[in-house]
């Protein structure tokens, strides 16, 4: 198992991603577990893996080491294909932009994705593997 405690990256509206991720990430059971000055973190409760999304450089990123800006691509685990489904409509309806339809994707594994373009151009995926 892949063991990442968290991930964070800056946007350049806060508002926009909140609404974008809020939406989205609800039928994946994440939702706002924290809001602060200028960031909001997504989970599901404080000991599992989190999502940071924040308008400010945090204060452990120096200058030298400032984050990349550009598109990433983000993948969350859904549970089944309705939940990937939802995340693609909700996602649309909250200013997404479609990267790439609900489907069967094969290559390496096969499975069943969505993408989202974010507010930012961050390719945003949920995926469930069918083997």
């Amino acid at each position: 198992m892949l063991q990442l405690d968290h991930f964070g990256f800056v946007t350049t509206d806060l508002d926009a991603s909140v609404r974008f991720y809020e939406a989205c990430l609800k039928p994946l059971g994440l939702g706002i577990l924290e809001r602060g000055e200028g960031f909001v973190i997504f989970g599901t409760d404080a000991k599992s893996p989190f999502l940071w999304v924040g308008t400010l450089r945090p204060s452990t990123w120096t200058a030298e080491h400032a984050p990349a800006r550009s598109p990433l691509h983000l993948a969350f685990a859904a549970k089944d294909r309705a939940v990937v489904d939802a995340f693609h409509q909700r996602g649309l309806a909250a200013g997404g932009r479609d990267n790439g339809a609900p489907g069967v994707r094969e290559g390496g594994f096969s499975y069943y994705a969505a993408f989202l373009l974010d507010p930012d151009g961050n390719n945003i995926e949920a995926c469930v593997r069918l083997t």
